[in-house]
């Protein structure tokens, strides 16, 4: 899938703009196969010097406030989002594909065969920007029910994207879904990048809050 979306970006940039190589508001980025590949717990020990696989979850809070990031997360896996999220997504300027997402924040996808603690997942980064999102479906209806579960703990402890249970899915799930997954690219951020666009009104189709 990582080899899928790379290909993908590249051909549309090629198509769109005559070239991997591409410009956006000033910053050369190329957009050449392939793209690094890299974990999100080994970016953050690089950008941080902490390695959150080595800590709890109290070791993980105590690391945020050493990086005077809001240390009030409600599980391990948020604390290493909050730390991705606070020293390195904006620096993510050529393509990379971050792996090994913590299972905490990602209820669907399928657990890491390596570490329970992560998921098979991944998220496409350019210019700081989220472009992709993908990951393997997570097929098991009993670890399904057990996802939701805590996730509706983390909504009544005030998590608001906390997912719901759906009690269809998982009857879904128990009748059996074969092995698969799934990407979502982001339109309008992949548009603004090709076309050297400063803001996203200005791609997307139907601009609502556009000055007439």
């Amino acid at each position: 899938m990582m080899t899928l979306t790379e290909t993908l970006i590249a051909h549309l940039a090629e198509r769109v703009t005559g070239s991997a190589k591409i410009s956006y508001g000033g910053t050369e980025i190329d957009l050449t196969p392939p793209w690094s590949r890299r974990t999100m717990a080994e970016l953050v020990e690089e950008a941080t010097g902490i390695d959150f696989l080595a800590l709890d979850l109290a070791g993980a809070r105590g690391a945020l406030r050493k990086l005077h990031a809001d240390p009030d997360v409600p599980s391990w896996g948020h604390a290493l989002e909050a730390a991705f999220g606070a020293k390195v997504e904006d620096t993510l300027i050529q393509p990379v594909h971050v792996t090994g997402f913590p299972r905490d924040i990602s209820p669907l996808a399928k657990a890491d065969r390596n570490d329970p603690r992560l998921v098979e997942r991944f998220e496409t980064y350019v210019y700081g920007w989220e472009v992709a999102n993908a990951f393997s479906e997570l097929n098991d209806p009993i670890d399904q029910r057990q996802r939701f579960e805590a996730q509706m703990q983390a909504r009544a402890a005030g998590d608001e994207e906390a997912q719901p249970l759906d009690e269809d899915y998982v009857a879904a799930l128990e009748y059996g879904l074969p092995p698969c997954g799934g990407l979502g690219v982001g339109i309008d951020r992949l548009v603004m990048l090709l076309t050297d666009s400063p803001s996203i009104r200005d791609v997307i189709a139907f601009p609502t809050m556009r000055p007439r």
